[in-house]
């Protein structure tokens, strides 16, 4: 039993390294690639890749504990980490609540950009298995922490669909504020699983 739990651990730990150096490798490739064709929505996604990086950096923090933990010691780690997940919805929903209302407004049109749609195919890819793994290991460990966490990856998922749907209706068509309109959707997404995972700290008292 107590080998079955350390392996789920490990397995979480190393899944949470992936999604750290994952979305730190997309955000500079998206970054990079938005500053040289001067698109604001691949610029800004990038700086969202960055951000879903910390909730990764939250479980490696969260399980990188080897040592046997108390009963008690491990649900103040899970009710902190389960907090610190459910703010980093929070800070991510705002930031694309902030950009979306901000490209209306101006109405800035990003420029037509082929890197942008590989780059929200490949993560489109790469989302869906991730959540899948996360979702699967935290529902065998009982993590409601680790569950938080593959939301996000979730909701990151969503934001590739948001630049496809954004980069690829302008390049194909020229309408520009695709982009930020389903950027306004993920936003509904984002608060509400924040307020999700808040929720939960509280019941669980963890």
């Amino acid at each position: 039993m107590s080998r079955n739990v350390n392996h789920l651990k490990e397995k979480a730990r190393w899944l949470s390294y992936f999604t750290v150096g994952y979305n730190i490798a997309e955000g500079a490739v998206s970054v990079i690639a938005g500053s040289l064709v001067g698109s604001v929505a691949l610029i800004g996604f990038g700086f969202d890749s960055f951000l879903e990086s910390l909730s990764g950096g939250v479980m490696i923090w969260r399980f990188k504990a080897r040592h046997v933990l108390s009963h008690k010691q491990e649900e103040r780690i899970e009710y902190r980490a389960i907090k610190l997940i459910g703010y980093s919805f929070f800070v991510f929903g705002t930031y694309v609540l902030y950009e979306s209302l901000r490209k209306l407004y101006l109405q800035e049109v990003p420029d037509a950009s082929l890197a942008g749609i590989f780059i929200a195919v490949f993560s489109l890819i790469i989302m869906p298995v991730l959540f899948y793994q996360k979702r699967k290991t935290a529902r065998a460990m009982h993590s409601h922490s680790l569950l938080a966490d593959s939301k996000q990856t979730l909701a990151c998922m969503w934001m590739s669909v948001a630049l496809l749907a954004g980069v690829g209706l302008h390049y194909l068509y020229g309408w520009w504020w695709a982009d930020p309109v389903a950027g306004l959707f993920i936003v509904l997404f984002l608060f509400r699983e924040g307020y999700h995972a808040l929720k939960e700290a509280e019941l669980c008292a963890c």
